[in-house]
C-alpha cells in the first residue's frame, strides 16, 4: 500500500467512513454481486469502514473483511461489532489462505498502489479465490498520470490490460469501463471466476 494513502485513511478514518456511509447505496454495485457471486464464504479486500461486508452478510453472503488502515478498521469495528474485520495488506495478503474464499471482492482499492504491486496483487487477490469462485475487481480510472488528491491519496494510471494479463487463465464474465452510481467516479470493473 502507498505509505501517503495509508496515512491518509488513518488519520481522517472517522470522516472518510462517514462521507461513505452518506454516499447513496451502490446498487450497481449490489446487481453485480447478486448477478455473478457464488453462495459461500465472502470476503471484502480493502473494506474500509464495513459498510460492503454489512450489505454481504445481510444478503446471503457470509462476509469478512479486511483492511490496511488501523484506523478504518477500527470504524468497521465500531460501526459492525458483530463483523469479522483483520488486518491485510496488498501485495502480500498475509494471514490469508491460497484458495480462502468462493468470492472476492475488491472495490476501488488497487488504484492506491505503487505500480509495481498492481500485478502482484491481482495475483494475489486471484490466488485467494476457490476453484469455481469469483473475483470481483474494480478501480478507479486515472488517465495519464498517477495523481494525489488534496489528501495525497495516490490514484495511479495504469493500463487494464496489465490487471487482464494478470487474470489469463480465468474465465472473465465482465469487463467495462463505467461510472459508479455511488461515487461518480469513472471506474473499472472485472468479474473473472476461477476455472474448477
Amino acid at each position: 500500500m502507498d505509505r501517503a494513502t495509508l496515512t491518509a485513511y488513518d488519520s481522517a478514518a472517522a470522516a472518510f467512513a462517514q462521507d461513505w456511509h452518506e454516499q447513496p447505496p451502490p446498487t450497481d454495485l449490489h446487481d453485480l454481486i447478486r448477478r455473478f457471486f457464488v453462495p459461500g464464504r465472502t470476503v471484502d479486500i480493502g473494506c474500509g469502514s464495513g459498510r460492503e461486508v454489512a450489505w454481504l452478510s445481510s444478503n446471503g453472503f457470509p462476509a469478512e473483511g479486511f483492511d490496511a488502515s488501523e484506523g478504518l478498521l477500527a470504524e468497521a469495528r465500531r460501526r459492525y461489532p458483530a463483523l469479522a474485520f483483520g488486518h491485510a495488506e496488498l501485495p502480500d495478503l498475509v494471514g490469508i489462505g491460497p484458495e480462502s474464499f468462493d468470492n472476492v471482492l475488491c472495490e476501488t482499492v488497487i488504484m492506491h498502489l505503487p505500480h509495481e504491486a498492481v500485478a502482484p496483487a491481482v495475483r494475489r487477490l486471484f490466488e485467494i479465490v476457490r476453484p469455481g469462485g469469483v473475483l470481483y475487481l474494480s478501480w478507479r480510472v486515472t488517465a495519464n498520470d498517477d495523481l494525489r488528491d488534496s489528501q495525497g491519496r495516490l490514484y495511479a494510471a495504469f493500463d487494464a490490460a496489465l490487471v487482464r494479463d494478470e487474470l489469463a487463465a480465468a474465465e472473465r464474465t465482465l469487463d467495462e469501463e463505467v461510472v459508479s452510481a455511488s461515487s461518480g467516479k469513472v471506474i473499472h470493473r472485472i468479474v473473472a471466476r476461477r476455472r474448477r
